[in-house]
């Protein structure tokens, strides 16, 4: 049998399809391995370029795999599928990851380490309890709303909802219905102390470390975005520019262009969706606080004189993010000079 010069590799819980090539292209190796096998075989396989998606586990099997010598190469899985040629088994799928990870011009992901994975599940985690919060307070409005009463929107005035059913003298409300929705809101209290929790730990972390420090100095990166920024951005310089970086992150306009015409749609929604909602909000916080002072002709004024709030919100957004990238990717901190000039 030659010598297996790439290995594709197709991840799954128990069962691994490996597909592997020499170095003429030709397919010498195409096997199954239970999870327990798979760190044997790649031990015993001399030196080769390994190629997975960027799925669940990649980064751990990848840190594994180098371990062991070889070179791993991460790819999106949205840019493996084209190379599978027909029906959907883990054996084409191998096959593909083999074919894609030899291209010249694919892209790939950079592996993390344990210490972005860490800061990437602590920022999941605050999404998720979120998430979670969000819905337990539309529920908790839904059914107030069965009995006529009804509060302004926004976690603030949400205090005239619990106020109502912590008031027992309050008729307006079943005795049934006010113990079921005080677990409602009693889970929706310890839910916001988790997430000031994280946020607390967050905040303190920033102060730590010097590179989000500096991500910190720009206008609308807090604490929150700058981690988000450093965990899920390990390798800023796997970007050619920094509009390279925002169009990863779905702020750019989706092309379709043909014939020489330039037809430019909505943003793209491609990447981090999390990232791109934190860019957004902080983004948006930003043009609040220039709609509620005097008018004034820097470009975020004459932005919102011209264009919608949101479209003028993901123009923004998209400033933070090249600008972001280029504290990341070549240090120093932000001056209010470079936007506002």
């Amino acid at each position: 049998m030659s010598a297996i010069t790439t290995v594709g590799l197709d991840l799954a819980k128990n069962v691994f399809q490996v597909h592997g090539i020499d170095a003429s292209g030709q397919v010498v190796l195409r096997r199954k391995l239970r999870r327990s096998e798979v760190e044997p075989f790649f031990k015993a396989l001399p030196p080769a370029l390994v190629g997975m998606e960027a799925c669940g586990g990649a980064h751990f099997w990848a840190r594994e795999l180098m371990r062991l010598g070889h070179s791993v190469r991460l790819m999106p899985p949205s840019y493996v599928k084209p190379y599978v040629k027909r029906g959907k088994t883990d054996a084409a799928d191998a096959e593909a990851i083999c074919e894609a990870v030899t291209r010249p011009t694919m892209r790939f992901v950079p592996v993390k380490d344990v210490a972005h994975q860490a800061a990437a599940l602590e920022l999941k985690t605050r999404e998720l309890l979120v998430r979670q919060r969000s819905q337990a307070i539309s529920a908790l409005r839904a059914h107030m709303s069965e009995y006529g009463i009804i509060a302004a929107r926004g976690i603030p005035r949400l205090a005239d909802l619990t106020a109502v059913i912590r008031d027992i003298d309050d008729r307006r409300l079943p005795d049934m219905a006010r113990e079921v929705l005080l677990e409602l809101v009693e889970q929706i209290e310890s839910m916001h102390e988790r997430i000031e929790r994280l946020d607390r730990r967050m905040v303190r972390r920033m102060r730590e470390d010097e590179t989000a420090r500096r991500l910190a100095t720009v206008p609308g990166i807090g604490a929150v975005i700058a981690t988000a920024l450093q965990a899920l951005v390990p390798d800023p310089k796997s970007f050619a520019s920094a509009r390279h970086f925002a169009a990863w992150l779905g702020l750019a306009p989706r092309s379709h262009s043909s014939g020489g015409k330039e037809r430019l749609g909505g943003i793209s929604k491609q990447g981090n969706p999390v990232l791109r909602r934190l860019l957004v909000l902080g983004a948006t916080a930003q043009l609040k606080h220039v709609q509620r002072r005097e008018p004034s002709g820097d470009w975020m004024g004459k932005l919102l004189e011209r264009r919608p709030f949101k479209v003028a919100a993901v123009v923004v957004a998209n400033k933070m993010a090249r600008i972001a990238w280029a504290l990341l990717a070549k240090g120093g901190t932000f001056r209010a000079s470079v936007v506002t000039a």
